[in-house]
């Protein structure tokens, strides 16, 4: 009598570095067993998120004339300093935010501050994807209801939630 065994693999996802490790069965993964569209899907998710994409490269690029640094982070483009920073500063509560998602760019204070928030940004990356050119109209919308209902606009919003349980972040009060 044959006894059949499964084998059991960790798959890494890169661009989340080592936050969105799953457990999947190997005969059952489509990313192995599909490549191509794997490859596929990838790509309009990508395109799904452009518009914020190409706002985030344009504040980039214009910070890069200022002083500012970019990088390729698996599946995301990080700007940070110079410019980039000056800009951060300008926004509401700008002193206190260390990076911005806007599609697959993430605008960072500084180097270690994208080391930091680099988790919690990957989880904005991820619903960019899933929302696409809904996302900021969704995350606003959010805010406004959960701060009308009494909760506090930016750490009650469903978004930053799921970004902060997802890598272990807390939700003080």
């Amino acid at each position: 009598m044959r006894v059949a065994t499964q084998a059991t693999t960790i798959i890494r996802f890169p661009a989340l570095g080592d936050c969105c490790d799953r457990v999947s069965s190997t005969r059952n993964d489509v990313r192995l067993r599909y490549p191509l569209i794997t490859t596929l899907l990838f790509l309009v998710r990508v395109l799904w998120a452009s518009p914020y994409t190409l706002v985030g490269l344009l504040i980039g690029g214009i910070g890069l004339c200022f002083g500012g640094r970019v990088r390729v982070r698996g599946r995301s483009i990080e700007f940070y300093g110079g410019g980039i920073r000056w800009f951060l500063h300008r926004l509401p509560h700008g002193q206190f935010t260390l990076a911005l998602t806007l599609g697959h760019t993430i605008l960072g204070q500084t180097d270690a501050a994208l080391d930091i928030c680099r988790r919690h940004e990957a989880i904005h990356v991820a619903q960019y994807e899933r929302w696409g050119p809904f996302m900021l109209p969704a995350y606003y919308l959010s805010s406004v209801f959960v701060w009308l209902t009494g909760r506090r606009f930016y750490r009650d919003n469903p978004f930053e939630v799921e970004a902060n349980d997802f890598h272990g972040g807390e939700h003080g009060p």
